[in-house]
């Protein structure tokens, strides 16, 4: 799977997947990280349900913050995620 960079908003990054295609349904995988003195704070999810599945890091508030940063910049992920390598280029 290849990740794509979208974004960086206050030391978080945003990268994407390209377009999934499984079971006759269309998926792109999303990730929100950033270093901590650990490693990283991550939360991972999927469009176009705008859900986490893998958490780890972030605070309950901070969830919310980028939930909603996902469903407001998901329309233009959606289109980065179909072009694939077009948007890199």
């Amino acid at each position: 799977m290849m990740k794509y960079y979208y974004s960086t908003v206050k030391g978080t990054v945003l990268t994407h997947s390209e377009m999934l295609y499984e079971n006759y349904s269309r998926r792109v995988i999303v990730r929100f990280e950033r270093p901590n003195n650990n490693g990283f704070d991550f939360a991972e999810g999927m469009l176009p349900e705008c859900t986490f599945n893998k958490l780890s890091g972030f605070s309950e508030e901070e969830i919310f913050e980028l939930l909603d940063y996902l469903r407001c910049n998901s329309p233009l992920i959606w289109e980065y995620a179909q072009k694939g390598d077009e948007n890199n280029a």
